[in-house]
Parts: C-alpha cells; sequence; structure tokens
C-alpha cells in the first residue's frame, strides 16, 4: 500500500499572459503539508 496521496508532474499554470508555474513537480505523502508560495506571499 503506497503512502502517496497526490503526485504532480510538470504542472504548468498561466494566467492571461503571465506564466505562474514553470514544470512543478510534487509529491505529498500522508501526513505531510506543503505550500507553494510565490513572491507577493513571501513578504
Amino acid at each position: 500500500m503506497s503512502n502517496k496521496l497526490l503526485e504532480i508532474k510538470d504542472l504548468y499554470v498561466n494566467a492571461k499572459e503571465k506564466e505562474i508555474l514553470k514544470g512543478i513537480n510534487l509529491n505529498i505523502n500522508k501526513g505531510e503539508i506543503h505550500v507553494i508560495m510565490g513572491p507577493n506571499g513571501s513578504r
């Protein structure tokens, strides 16, 4: 039985003309918490 809850491979996201995510790979296992922050969220 796998401990993996979510696997994201090569995710790209654009909002209009702006590239938001560039090829994100992410594995989230049971019991883990992950946060993706950009420049506005890190100040």
